[in-house]
């Protein structure tokens, strides 16, 4: 059966710029950014990135998060332990630490980004497949982007074979098989999993991501100054 799915069709920010709400005390505002600060730096998310990953998704979703106040580890999966990455358009970026580092830690969330062959080397790399399934065992979210949720996710069981998800159109593929491909909505949220399907939605599903950690109120604290309003997102 399949589950109940959410897709991001709606300014994901309306409700927190809408209305008129009463200007909040000093003492109150001190004490708001004091429990966004306790929250934000509980919260830690890994970004494995390999040989041919699609560098603008992996920067975005790292530079969003990191803005929201997440910890986030960026993991290289090269197998021969090397931090550098040489990312799909040649671009070369430096991981914080290699995932055999990263193995045993539970981390909030796990958001794998797209590219090819990016997206094989994370499909082929057995660490970060056992953290994945972790993962979904006990319920905790995890999300991909571009070629991901058909090449590593689908191709590992971890829709579930329920899930509901989209992705690039060149990969359209492996889910329309199972009738579960959404090619209408830029990010689709269905339970813990949340997909999206490019480079050009990199923005709106890195702050769907800030909002399941954080709330809508930290994302639009962060969308704010990037220049990104309630009306840019679907």
């Amino acid at each position: 059966m399949v589950q109940a799915c959410r897709v991001i069709t709606a300014p994901l920010l309306l409700g927190v710029f809408g209305g008129q709400r009463p200007r909040p005390t000093l003492s109150q505002i001190v004490r708001r950014r004091a429990l966004v600060t306790m929250a934000a730096a509980s919260k830690t998310v890994l970004v494995p990135i390999a040989n041919g990953t699609e560098e603008m998704e992996a920067v975005i979703v790292i530079d969003v998060l990191r803005r929201a106040g997440a910890t986030v580890d960026a993991a290289s999966v090269s197998p021969d332990g090397s931090l550098a990455v040489k990312c799909s358009r040649g671009v070369v970026l430096q991981a914080d630490k290699t995932i055999t580092e990263c193995q045993g830690i539970s981390y909030d969330m796990i958001v794998l980004p797209g590219g090819m062959p990016g997206a094989e080397n994370l499909r082929d790399c057995g660490i970060l497949i056992d953290m994945l399934k972790a993962q979904q065992k006990v319920g905790k979210p995890f999300a991909a982007i571009c070629a991901s949720p058909a090449v590593v996710l689908e191709t590992h069981g971890l829709l579930d074979g329920t899930k509901r998800a989209t992705v690039h159109p060149a990969f359209e593929g492996p889910l329309q098989n199972n009738g579960r491909v959404d090619i209408q909505h830029r990010v689709v949220v269905d339970g813990n999993v949340t997909t999206s399907r490019g480079p050009g939605t990199a923005f709106e599903f890195a702050l769907t991501l800030v909002s399941q950690l954080f709330g809508k109120e930290k994302a639009a604290e962060v969308a704010g100054p990037m220049v990104m309003y309630p009306h840019d997102l679907p």
